[in-house]
């Protein structure tokens, strides 16, 4: 159902107001001031997107491969400067077409053809939480089931996901590991975020934070270290996930996998390699 024009205007406003702190603290105003409010959305993204993506990557392994280096990562596990050199030039090949995405989820927002909603006290705070939940248990579901059928699906695979499987060892995984995919792959496995705009009532700019933290989770589960957080799906599993391509497709916890059977332990697995 559409929303009347004068709501609509405040996502409006709410999109132009990320687009001026951006743009306007990092560039020129003659470079992006003449652009259309599409284009400006999506160039904010994209820088947006590039700095979360370099900034988590570098202090990441700053902190795993040199300050507490051979603490959690053994030193015959760290990636070399140039599997980590190719990972960044994938993922920045990537990234004006990830950044596509956010872009139109907003356009599609400040239409209203989803059901987002400006403020929680539109709401409430009980139900924002309630919606919320919704909202994150969808987007489990969906990127469980996109992330095993690009498994799968053999063209999908093959065309698709098989660019980011190449790196299936310990010391090819790295935190730039972690956007480094086919473009088309890396939009297809962040659509749920999408699709849930039209099922679920979801605040604006949480929905634009959670779909930009995929940066920082992605880096996180591609570094090999297991942080044994039940029940959350942590490196420990996903390094499993690149080892044997069946098991532990999940995305932040482990309930979809232990659902349908294709959850692997990465403690069960220690247990029987000492056994």
């Amino acid at each position: 159902m559409m929303r009347d024009a004068d709501y609509l205007k405040l996502l409006v406003e709410e999109t132009s107001f990320y687009n001026d702190i951006v743009l306007r603290s990092l560039l020129p105003e003659s470079w992006w001031a003449p652009l259309p409010h599409f284009l400006r959305g999506w160039l904010r993204n994209y820088i947006g997107g590039t700095l979360l993506y370099f900034i988590s990557g570098f202090l990441w392994c700053l902190y795993i491969y040199y300050l507490k280096r051979n603490v959690y990562v053994p030193k015959d596990a760290i990636p070399s400067n140039k599997a980590m050199l190719l990972q960044i030039y994938v993922a920045m090949k990537a990234m004006p077409w990830y950044t596509l995405l956010p872009t139109l989820s907003e356009h599609m927002i400040e239409n209203g053809w989803t059901k987002c909603f400006s403020r929680i006290s539109d709401i409430g705070w009980l139900l924002y939480l309630v919606y919320l939940s919704a909202y994150l248990v969808f987007v489990e579901f969906g990127i469980y089931w996109m992330h095993r059928e690009l498994h799968d699906i053999k063209p999908l695979y093959k065309y698709l996901h098989a660019t980011h499987h190449i790196y299936n060892k310990q010391n090819t995984l790295s935190p730039f590991a972690g956007l480094a995919f086919h473009p088309l792959d890396g939009i297809l496995q962040a659509v749920p975020h999408v699709i849930a705009l039209f099922l679920v009532p979801t605040h604006f700019t949480t929905h634009i934070i959670l779909l930009f933290m995929e940066a920082v989770w992605t880096a996180n589960i591609h570094d090999c270290i297991h942080g044994k957080i039940w029940p959350v799906m942590g490196a420990g599993y996903h390094t499993i996930h690149h080892t044997t391509y069946r098991h532990n497709y999940g995305h932040y916890t482990i309930w979809m996998d232990w659902m349908f059977s294709t959850l692997r332990d990465p403690e069960e697995d220690e247990g029987k390699k000492l056994g």
